[in-house]
């Protein structure tokens, strides 16, 4: 029963939307699950905020449990 929590900065409702649904078909197909027992929470972070908010926490607090590493570095 996949969950997927996604933050993003800057997306309107339409493409959070749209995002979600590309999000759970990917997820169906990948690990053959059931749509009913995916769900995808996403949470707005400021531009300004995502360094301290996300990339330090969740990037490099995490560096080994990413399976897609970014190509940027936003401390360089």
């Amino acid at each position: 029963m996949p969950h997927i929590h996604v933050k993003i900065a800057g997306k309107s409702e339409a493409e959070k939307m749209q995002l979600a649904n590309e999000i759970t078909k990917a997820v169906m197909h990948a690990v053959q699950s059931k749509e009913a027992n995916i769900t995808i929470s996403i949470e707005d972070i400021q531009k300004e905020d995502w360094v301290e908010k996300v990339y330090k926490p969740d990037i490099l607090g995490h560096w080994d449990q990413l399976y897609k590493k970014p190509g940027y570095d936003p401390l360089s």
